[in-house]
């Protein structure tokens, strides 16, 4: 199993100029509220996958992220599955010069039920700390649908040019651990869905589409293409927005994991204003 929508995607999807001309994406928001839909590590940073047999399973997964060769994050996940229950934990923090920057830990976790081939999440929890910053993020759902959030300290208030989250924007919206959680009906559909995805402020759609020949990451793997789209939940007009939406070029590769359909994000190359991010994962004991 494994975080990539916080720690990979939700990670860096809302980078920007940071505070002293450092990169945002070094900065605690960017590394887990702006991972992408702030692409779980974002992440951003980061996306969910596993193996979801009758018997109960724990997977555990380890995450690095580095820009120019330079680590700037990791994250440790730990994923449990039941026939019919999912539970997803994880650790996460900033690294190496990042965290000489921004000293950034947090952890985050989802709950939930899967039925057949859908996923229905009854609970979603980020909390970090950044110096001395600290924010926590809540997100309860009734029938898989979104009923409450909560974000600590309360956002302040948004101008005109904010795009406000409508009822509508929510409906099957899943949470950044969630979202990748539903199995593929073979690996030519692991490349062709879509996933609605809500970290608590920010609504995106997440498109994935297969990759070039000459763009695949490396062997016996599944690279695909991977689209942001923004869908409310961030300000009209914001630059890292539309560079993000038009011009990143964004390539996640995966691995077949049990064998129910479930495939698992192990590398990912996520282009941004300053360079591109390389996210690489592997299996923990």
């Amino acid at each position: 199993m494994a975080l990539f929508q916080r720690f990979a995607l939700l990670f860096f999807f809302r980078q920007g100029e940071g505070r002293a001309g450092l990169p945002a994406c070094w900065r605690a928001r960017l590394v887990m509220r702006c991972a992408a839909t702030r692409f779980s590590l974002a992440i951003a940073l980061l996306a969910l996958a596993g193996s979801a047999r009758a018997e109960s399973e724990t997977h555990r997964f380890r995450y690095s992220a580095s820009l120019f060769g330079i680590p700037i994050g990791k994250a440790d996940f730990t994923s449990r599955l039941e026939e019919s229950r999912f539970e997803v934990s994880g650790r996460f923090a900033s690294a190496g010069v990042a965290r000489l920057f921004d000293r950034t830990d947090g952890t985050v976790s989802s709950k939930g039920r899967l039925s057949g081939r859908s996923v229905v999440p009854s609970s979603y929890e980020l909390a970090y700390v950044s110096g001395e910053k600290r924010e926590t993020t809540s997100i309860r759902y009734s029938k898989g649908q979104v009923v409450k959030t909560v974000i600590t300290p309360k956002p302040k208030k948004r101008g005109k040019d904010w795009i406000a989250v409508s009822k509508e924007d929510l409906a099957g919206a899943l949470d950044p651990l969630s979202a990748l959680l539903s199995p593929a009906q073979n690996a030519a559909d692991v490349c062709n869905r879509r996933f609605r995805v809500f970290d608590g402020e920010m609504r995106a759609d997440i498109v994935f589409s297969p990759a070039a020949k000459g763009e695949h990451i490396g062997r016996d793997l599944v690279t695909c293409k991977a689209r942001f789209i923004p869908v409310s939940g961030y300000r009209k007009g914001r630059s890292t927005i539309a560079f993000l939406r038009d011009r990143a070029r964004i390539l996640v590769a995966f691995k077949p994991l049990g064998t129910r359909g479930h495939h698992t994000p192990v590398q990912a190359r996520i282009g941004t204003k300053i360079g591109t991010v390389h996210i690489e994962g592997r299996p923990v004991d």
